[in-house]
């Protein structure tokens, strides 16, 4: 690789994570949960698994594109691109973004990263100490505030995730970001396959478009459970605040934004040196 001294550093840094990553393992409680919930799927017609996770898929990409259209992140590109115009006077498209050195779009990123888990803390809180509706809107708004902030890491490292291609790589790396870490390593090394596909810069995807699966479920099952435990500590209350359920829902919150936050960067930080051998 033809890297300077820092990017190696970094090279190496994302190297150890990536051997961190392929050494989880699953407890004999995960496997057995991981077996049940297979078996569970298994039992349900293969027409209404492949129509679940059909839906699943649309709603997602209709979310992509609420966010991509909101003025809040149309803001947030335009912020990213002032940052950059600090250090490079003459970058005007996202895709110019890429002109920036390593340390440069690291110090943009965790920008974007830092106040994105800001939001995330808040927002759990507000569930710990909200009703009924905040409860309800805990899923949908923990998901839109973790892919705006996976799109926004893309953006600042020179992908345009309006573009098919950015986007449909932008979706998978979200649903590999916000998997039970025994399960990233695998979705890891298709991520790393997708780029191969992209040699040559692709503009449309060409690859499989579907994005959830069992792995997500989890997820999702994982969050209600939450959910349901807020709701339950809610009733525990000093001087009028429900200080566990506040607790539980920041805390939750903030580790899960945490994880798909540094799981994206690492991915993006990688894409840039793979580029910087050709």
């Amino acid at each position: 690789m033809n890297l300077s001294q820092r990017e190696q550093k970094i090279w190496n840094d994302i190297e150890s994570w990536q051997y961190q990553l392929s050494q989880q393992d699953s407890t004999d409680f995960q496997r057995a949960y991981d077996k049940w919930l297979k078996s569970s799927f298994a039992k349900l017609p293969g027409s209404k698994k492949t129509e679940f996770f059909a839906k699943a898929d649309q709603w997602l990409f209709h979310l992509h594109a609420l966010i991509q259209s909101s003025q809040s992140q149309l803001d947030a590109r335009n912020r990213i691109l002032s940052n950059a115009r600090l250090f490079e006077e003459e970058i005007e498209h996202i895709e110019d973004l890429r002109q920036l050195t390593i340390d440069q779009l690291i110090y943009i990123t965790e920008q974007q990263v830092a106040r994105h888990r800001l939001y995330s803390f808040v927002q759990g809180a507000a569930t710990g100490a909200g009703g009924m509706l905040l409860l309800a809107a805990d899923l949908p708004l923990m998901i839109a505030i973790n892919l705006k902030a996976v799109q926004l890491i893309a953006t600042t490292y020179g992908y345009d995730v309006n573009k098919p291609y950015e986007m449909m790589l932008a979706l998978k790396v979200f649903h590999a970001a916000i998997l039970p870490s025994r399960l990233q390593q695998y979705a890891w090394r298709e991520l790393l396959e997708e780029l191969e596909q992209d040699e040559y810069g692709l503009f449309f995807y060409e690859g499989a478009e579907d994005i959830i699966d069992s792995g997500t479920v989890q997820v999702v099952l994982t969050q209600i459970l939450k959910v349901f435990a807020v709701h339950a500590l809610r009733r525990k209350v000093m001087q009028g605040i429900p200080i566990l359920g506040v607790a539980v829902g920041s805390t939750v919150n903030y580790r899960m934004t945490r994880n798909v936050t540094e799981f994206t960067h690492r991915f993006y930080q990688m894409r840039y040196m793979l580029e910087k051998q050709s």
